[in-house]
């Protein structure tokens, strides 16, 4: 993650002493602040169910009306939740399918809490009720994200289901309400990136606190709508609103709490128009970056999954590849077992990874980005990241660095 609000605008956020190393920015008692973001254990996305009462078009795990035949049962989940603590995750984040569609969910999230751990939700929001809001609440749940993909019809399309926008706005509404912390989670695509402006005044209008654009990845159902992503212009282009709109919000006294997400690209983004703008700032966002690390300590490093047949994988995006099976070998063995050569990869990148990603000055804050679009845009993971929208100029890659990549049979072709 990208945190806008914090690199860009100087601004205290909740999460800054596990993503900088920050003390005093929402660590709990007992939690320890990282010395080094490669010591991180990772946040898990725990894919509960495959159930969802939705039919989003860019779902990265093909979720549907019909739950998974071997869901993880009751208490073999509580058993890796049990194992979670153990190793040391800071956060689980219960997701789908559609998590409140799974009868044992507040079941499973008051384990986790009685035990110290963070229990996060993902949700389309079109369940939540009062009622529902009030058991979030009750059950100490630290955080609900909300998927929102656009305003009124153009949600809709994205989730396959009319009305799914007012419903989830209801379920925003029942969450403050009870006090509940929310924030809201957009993909950027085609479909909805000139809603941008929109959604920053819907943000305004509704005190939204937090939100998270996550660049696309084709994984799963979304593979199927691979034409839908930002073209490096487009990317750009919503970057810069997305700066704008938050240097905005600060300078209005608003405390929401921008982020991007799956991108580290926006980090160098950022960093080079710092340096036009406010260079001493810079100068500390490109320490916050290095600490940091972006890619190099994210996937299979800072952030894992569990799906709910209960593979382990790299991150949400990469249910093609398996780590290991729950239902054999504990997480936190799993996770530790560099036997696995992707595994081992994604914990020392540097040595792996290929094209004008090898050769970038800005490796040391990027890291390479998001190594499961290399991997299913080239087939190798260790390919150029395909959603770097920077120009060979801005990262270094002079006519020199290019002939090497030509004499070594590491040019890949990217995409415009």
């Amino acid at each position: 993650m990208i945190n806008i609000s914090k690199l860009y605008c100087d601004q205290v956020t909740p999460g800054d002493w596990l993503r900088y190393g920050k003390p005093g920015s929402g660590e709990r008692a007992g939690e320890v602040v990282p010395k080094k973001a490669s010591e991180r254990r990772p946040i898990v996305v725990w894919n509960i169910t495959r159930a969802c009462n939705l039919k989003c078009v860019h779902c990265y795990n093909d979720s549907g009306a019909c739950k998974a035949d071997d869901e993880l049962a009751t208490d073999e989940a509580k058993g890796i939740l049990d194992d979670l603590v153990q190793f040391g995750v800071p956060s689980v984040l219960f997701s789908g399918g559609e998590p409140l569609m799974r009868p044992d969910l507040f079941e499973l999230i008051g384990h986790a809490v009685e035990r110290g751990l963070r229990a996060v939700i993902s949700t389309n929001g079109t369940l939540i009720t009062p009622e529902m809001a009030k058991r979030i609440k009750d059950h100490g749940v630290s955080y609900v994200g909300i998927s929102l993909d656009g305003i009124g019809p153009v949600n809709d399309k994205f989730r396959g289901v009319t009305g799914a926008f007012e419903r989830a706005v209801a379920g925003i509404k029942n969450c403050q309400e009870a006090g509940v912390r929310i924030g809201l989670r957009l993909t950027l695509t085609g479909k909805n990136v000139q809603d941008l402006e929109r959604l920053f005044d819907f943000f305004e209008a509704e005190q939204i606190e937090r939100a998270c654009f996550y660049h696309f990845v084709p994984s799963g159902r979304g593979g199927t709508m691979a034409d839908e992503d930002l073209t490096h212009v487009q990317s750009r282009e919503a970057v810069e609103m997305i700066l704008a709109k938050t240097k905005l919000f600060k300078q209005a006294g608003r405390t929401t709490d921008i982020l991007t997400v799956d991108n580290h690209v926006d980090g160098v983004y950022l960093y080079l128009k710092l340096r036009q703008e406010d260079p001493k700032r810079a100068d500390e966002v490109w320490k916050l970056l290095c600490w940091n690390g972006g890619g190099m300590y994210s996937s299979g490093v800072g952030i894992g999954c569990i799906d709910f047949h209960g593979k382990v994988h790299p991150d949400q995006f990469w249910w093609h590849y398996s780590l290991g099976d729950v239902r054999e070998k504990p997480f936190s063995r799993i996770w530790m077992d560099t036997s696995d050569p992707l595994l081992r990869g994604l914990k020392d990148r540097r040595g792996h990874i290929k094209g004008r990603c090898r050769l970038c000055r800005f490796f040391d804050v990027c890291g390479g980005s998001l190594r499961v679009r290399a991997d299913l845009h080239f087939g190798d993971p260790w390919a150029p990241d395909p959603g770097c929208y920077l120009t060979d100029n801005e990262i270094g890659l002079d006519e020199a660095k290019q002939a090497e990549l030509a004499r070594t049979g590491d040019a890949f072709q990217m995409p415009m």
